[in-house]
């Protein structure tokens, strides 16, 4: 079991996507060691539009291309491909393997790989002119062109720039209008209460900075605080334990010390490319303020540990839980953050003490078990509300907070605190979306992840780092394929096969971003959904939740908050067939009740009845008695008048007769 998740699959010969050289490691709030600066990536910054209307003036245009990518290897260049039809032109922008033929330009011609400049050249057709350029940022935006008979001469500029820009007034001012109203109805409804004012957000701390921001609240709270150690000291050192968390009850009443946790690692049970993850046990703390206790009792906590190379990683992510106002019940809880040095080891590790669920992660569960529809809601509900929590700007309480986009959800990134609900965990590669952060801090956050699960346009390289939302959806269509995987191993869909990753057997075991682009991009897959799924109800509002969270576009896709609103639903909606049930159950009790008075009546009835037959039994019993007692003279009547026959209705008590007799001459009675 992986209380926080698997922590990165092992490197093979396709890369599983989650780029070691693009981890983030800013630290926009402080990290726990020192200010990281970011790393761009060394590849050329192109425009890459499939077509766009060039701006020309005079011998030059601007490509008028709005997104801009990282090319994939350091080779490619920055092309630009300008196209003439009749009086329309286009251009279209990309990048490009000099090495590789080119699709519109004629076979051998070869390219300008070492001008900073785009100018622009004969591809080996009339219409058709192409440039190519490298370093220099979006070389390929500003197209240069020879003057001449064969030059600019032929681009007719002066007459395309007022025929588009007439064409596009209509279209903006309407924009505008749409824009303004939409703004003023948000803005002026009555009751609607005013948003919140922006929260200064520091962007870079050090770390006497960080450790400061916190001072104050550990001598209110009197929680323990340590201190780095200095250089060439042999003992352990607490970093941080962030104000407001505590290992249950043991670490209150500490008072001020300075000594580490003292955790003690009991099993190896997780291991990724960036840390280990080990069960501990911290022991209980003594009356007298001593860590004692007998071997295995003390409470279990999940450390993971980083080595001194991996150091980025640790500060990355303990800038990331540290943050108070992540807390959430579907968030892994943060415990504390500490450099130890092993007895006899001289390299520093680095420790993140979180809360240890026994249950493991999503992925392993799932393979060993089934869910009812019930657990399927319930478990699904709080990975959403998790990761809503993590992409809002306020907490529940309306506490603005910085928001988070988490880059690699995942079943394996997802533990289970009980069959009802999860906790998202792994915040390696997470990212803090602070709006004081431009494009250019962005710049290395583009491709980075797991490949099976990332969106189209990851695996396109074609994210929009202008804006912050574009980084939310992506963990949007992760969650989708979560939810795929928790659907397909639901009782609710019939007959359970066996559990399959996303994409099942369509990839490879640990897929590289090119088999997930050729899958995802050019033929459009998703994994498949069976008519049978939708044949039940709520299974069909989950299906169709699914479908939406996956588009292509990630405009189109619900937001996390859209999510938890239909789980909401779905959560009504089986509660309301809980208490249904409840009252149907309690309404077949009742009928039972009534049956079983009845059957009572009917046979206290039967009771009564014999009673009777018993006692006409009894009479029957004395009258043959009296008969057999009488003597009657001869050729007389063998059945003596009534009146000699006693009243069997009166109680004339035992071996009583009517009296007197009547004389019967010389007969007796014997």
């Amino acid at each position: 079991m992986t209380p926080c998740g698997h922590q990165g699959a092992p490197e093979d010969s396709c890369s599983d996507g989650r780029d070691q050289t693009a981890r983030n490691t800013s630290d926009p709030t402080g990290g726990c060691t020192s200010n990281w600066a970011l790393s761009h990536l060394r590849t050329n910054l192109c425009k890459w539009c499939e077509s766009s209307s060039p701006l020309c003036e005079d011998s030059v245009c601007l490509s008028n291309c709005s997104l801009s990518s990282f090319c994939t290897s350091v080779h490619e260049i920055c092309v630009a491909i300008w196209n003439k039809n009749n009086e329309s032109m286009t251009v279209q922008t990309l990048c490009h393997d000099p090495a590789l033929p080119l699709e519109g330009v004629a076979a051998g011609l070869p390219l300008n790989s070492s001008s900073r400049d785009c100018l622009m050249t004969s591809s080996g057709h009339d219409t058709t002119l192409v440039c190519s350029c490298q370093g220099e940022q979006e070389c390929n935006d500003r197209l240069l062109f020879n003057t001449g008979p064969n030059g600019f001469s032929k681009i007719q500029s002066k007459d395309v720039i007022p025929v588009v820009a007439v064409s596009l007034v209509p279209p903006i001012l309407v924009a505008l209008v749409a824009t303004a109203t939409f703004y003023l109805y948000r803005t002026r409804r009555p009751g609607k209460p005013t948003p919140p004012m922006r929260p200064n957000w520091p962007t870079k701390h050090t770390q006497s900075q960080y450790q400061s921001q916190y001072q104050s609240h550990y001598q209110a709270l009197e929680l323990p605080i340590a201190r780095p150690e200095r250089e060439g000291e042999e003992s352990n050192a607490k970093l941080l334990t962030p104000p407001g968390y505590v290992i249950s009850d043991t670490l209150e009443g500490r008072g001020q010390a300075s000594e580490p946790l003292p955790i003690r690692l009991e099993a190896l049970v997780g291991k990724g490319r960036f840390a280990e993850l080990w069960r501990g046990r911290l022991p209980l703390l003594t009356g007298g303020g001593v860590w004692g206790g007998a071997s295995g009792v003390g409470e279990a906590v999940a450390v993971k540990v980083f080595t001194g190379e991996e150091v980025a990683s640790w500060s990355s992510e303990c800038s990331i839980l540290s943050d108070p106002h992540l807390q959430h019940d579907n968030v892994v809880r943060f415990l504390a953050a500490e450099a130890h040095r092993p007895p006899g080891h001289a390299n520093i590790q680095y420790w993140l003490v979180l809360a240890y669920h026994s249950m493991g992660n999503l992925q392993d569960f799932l393979s060993d078990n089934i869910l009812s529809w019930e657990e399927l809601v319930s478990m699904a509900g709080s990975i959403a509300r998790g990761l809503a929590h993590l992409h809002s700007d306020t907490t529940p309480s309306g506490v603005p907070k910085v928001p988070v986009a988490h880059r690699d959800l995942k079943s394996s990134n997802i533990v289970l605190k009980s069959r009802e609900e999860c906790a998202i965990c792994d915040f390696g590669l997470a990212l803090r979306l602070d709006l004081s952060l431009t494009a250019d801090d962005f710049a290395n956050s583009g491709q980075v992840g797991t490949a099976r699960y990332m969106a189209p346009e990851v695996l396109e390289s074609r994210v929009n780092l202008e804006d912050l939302e574009a980084f939310k959806q992506m963990d949007v269509y992760s969650m989708a394929l979560v939810l795929w995987e928790m659907s397909s191993r639901c009782t609710a869909v019939g007959v359970v096969g066996v559990y399959e990753p996303a994409f099942g057997s369509r990839v490879c075991e640990q897929p590289c971003v090119d088999s997930m682009r050729d899958l995802v991009l050019r033929d459009r897959g998703r994994p498949d959904i069976p008519p049978a799924w939708t044949q039940h109800q709520g299974m069909g509002v989950l299906c169709s939740t699914i479908v939406e969270c996956w588009d292509h576009d990630p405009e189109a896709r619900l937001t996390a908050h859209c999510v938890v609103e239909r789980f909401k639903v779905l959560e009504e909606e089986k509660e309301e067939e809980e208490e249904r049930g409840g009252e149907e159950e309690e309404q077949r009790g009742e009928e039972e009740e009534e049956g079983g008075e009845e059957e009572e009546r009917g046979e206290g009835e039967e009771r009564g009845g014999k009673e009777t037959r018993e006692e006409e039994e009894r009479g029957e019993e004395t009258y043959s008695i009296l008969c057999s007692s009488l003597s009657f003279p001869q050729g007389g009547s063998s059945i003596p008048p009534s009146s000699l026959l006693p009243d069997l209705n009166q109680d004339t008590g035992p071996e009583t007769l009517p009296d007197p007799l009547p004389n019967y001459g010389n007969h007796s009675i014997a």
